[in-house]
């Protein structure tokens, strides 16, 4: 990538599109609006969990109202609510409403683990939510309880039947590939998109929990997964996704699309375009990033808007190269994925 001048020097302000020295821009948000999970996913946190903040220092409502408002003016078009397992927050309808009602920001989307998508998806879509995705790791309901530590595969699976029959522009299911645990199934989760437009994304184990088990052997590079896929179809068209969908395939006869994304090898952050907030409201330019931005205390310090926009645009000026020159800045400070912003 070309290191450009620093675009405060060249005369612009804040409200011009978010960049940074490698001339990316940065169009999508995603926040984080809680860390609490229903599910205690082996990969993410420890079965009892990881100490969580104190509600007060979590965003309010009307906090993460602000940071969205801000940042449409600064030029976003996406907004993703993450969490932990954003559906447990109970004012997560009027999140969903105020970016359809209040703000032109065209895509408002959505990541959950579906254990309670059965009972909020006409909520969601009535709302004006336009995608979702649906983190999945397996089919296997005994495979299911392992890896999450609790029942609710049927409950899963009814939220996306129930999603995929639904006025939503976008659904994709995620899934953290891992070697001699789900691997075998990756031809099951294509099959998914034999006759439903959605897309299946098989997504690289990452460094984030306090057990480490991306050092167990489990990990299943996507090198690995784009060669399962070549070997067991012929008609593997690459075709167009979003920035992370590094590969991306449309099968031939398939409504759907699969896509594989190295999120640990990292072969894609010269198109990263998102910014992240986590659930207590700090901005992080990059998902390994070691320093964070607090835009919570900036808001209740009653910072003006003005200064808020040259503290984000600050912060993603800061933005280093690549994941892994950022990972290497220190230690990791969260021990879990729900503690980022999935």
């Amino acid at each position: 990538m070309k290191k450009i001048k620093n675009p405060t020097s060249m005369g612009l302000f804040a409200d011009a599109p978010i960049t940074d020295h490698f001339g990316r821009t940065f169009n999508y948000v995603r926040i984080a609006v809680n860390e609490y999970c229903n599910l205690r996913c082996i990969y993410c946190m420890p079965e009892e969990g990881v100490p969580f903040q104190k509600k007060d220092s979590l965003l309010f409502k009307d906090e993460i109202f602000t940071i969205i408002k801000i940042m449409e003016e600064m030029g976003i078009s996406k907004v993703r609510f993450t969490g932990g397992e954003p559906l447990i927050r109970k004012d997560i309808i009027d999140l969903i409403q105020f970016v359809y009602k209040k703000t032109d920001i065209p895509a408002i989307h959505l990541t959950t683990n579906g254990i309670l998508l059965p009972e909020y998806i006409d909520q969601l879509v009535e709302s004006g939510l336009t995608g979702i995705n649906i983190s999945l790791d397996t089919l296997n309901n005994e495979k299911f309880k392992k890896i999450t530590r609790r029942e609710g595969l049927d409950k899963v699976l009814e939220g996306l039947h129930l999603a995929i029959n639904s006025e939503l522009k976008s659904i994709k299911v995620n899934i953290v590939a891992m070697k001699d645990f789900n691997d075998d199934e990756v031809l099951d989760f294509v099959e998914l998109t034999r006759d439903n437009d959605i897309t299946v994304r098989f997504i690289e184990l990452m460094p984030f929990d306090s057990h480490q088990i991306w050092k167990t052997g489990k990990f299943y590079k996507a090198e690995q997964i784009v060669n399962q896929l070549k070997s067991s179809f012929d008609q593997l068209d690459l075709i167009n996704g979003s920035s992370t969908e590094h590969h991306i395939f449309k099968i031939k006869n398939f409504k759907g699309k699969v896509a594989v994304i190295p999120s640990y090898t990292r072969s894609l952050c010269g198109d990263c375009n998102r910014i992240r907030i986590t659930a207590d409201g700090k901005l992080l330019n990059c998902l390994y990033s070691q320093t964070e931005t607090n835009i919570r205390d900036a808001i209740r310090s009653g910072m003006p808007q003005s200064s808020i926009k040259n503290l984000i645009w600050g912060a993603m000026q800061k933005k280093l190269k690549d994941g892994w020159t950022a990972q290497n800045e220190g230690k990791d400070q969260r021990e879990s994925m729900t503690q980022i912003g999935g």
